[in-house]
């Protein structure tokens, strides 16, 4: 059982011969019952402090948990939101070389059309040409086969100017000239 102010003070001593002045006992009986609520108080006061401070304590404790169950839901958010973004991104990669590769396919089937295309464009005109070459010599050969129209108007026009001149038969010296 603990020693309370009361107890102090209604403490009793028995009384001998040659004891202790009971005033100045009791006097400092009173003191210490002073003293003692004193400390009680003060007592009952830190205890109220400590309960305070543990209530706090506990809560900071709470939220230093609560902080550090955050922070690792937060870590691993990020280290989720990084992974997606990096699958995304793996996914957008594959999805756009794919694209590339289809175009750059598309493309280069396209150009050996065109080559194609080119191809036979090139041999229809060389069909056309040596066809026209072989026309125009066909053309040119049956224009050579025709007599001269020309020369035959020379050549009558020749015999019709010798008839008109019998002595030309005689050569240019008999015509007055003088034969070099």
């Amino acid at each position: 059982m603990a020693l309370t102010p009361v107890d102090i003070s209604n403490k009793e001593f028995p009384v001998r011969m040659r004891g202790y002045d009971r005033d100045a006992v009791d006097d400092f009986l009173d003191r210490v019952v002073q003293e003692f609520e004193q400390l009680i108080r003060e007592n009952a006061s830190l205890r109220e402090q400590i309960a305070n401070l543990t209530q706090r304590l506990e809560q900071y404790q709470n939220l230093e948990q609560t902080i550090n169950r955050t922070l690792v839901l937060a870590e691993q958010a990020a280290e989720e939101i990084k992974e997606s973004a990096r699958r995304e991104a793996d996914l957008l990669l594959s999805q756009t070389r794919a694209q590339v590769e289809r175009m750059l396919e598309n493309g280069q089937a396209k150009a050996r059309q065109i080559m194609a295309d080119n191809s036979d464009l090139i041999r229809v005109v060389e069909t056309l040409r040596t066809q026209v070459r072989a026309l125009l010599q066909s053309q040119l050969e049956a224009l050579d086969a025709l007599p001269d129209p020309l020369s035959a108007v020379a050549a009558a026009q020749f015999s019709d100017a010798r008839e008109a001149r019998p002595d030309d038969r005689r050569g240019p010296a008999s015509q007055g000239g003088v034969a070099r």
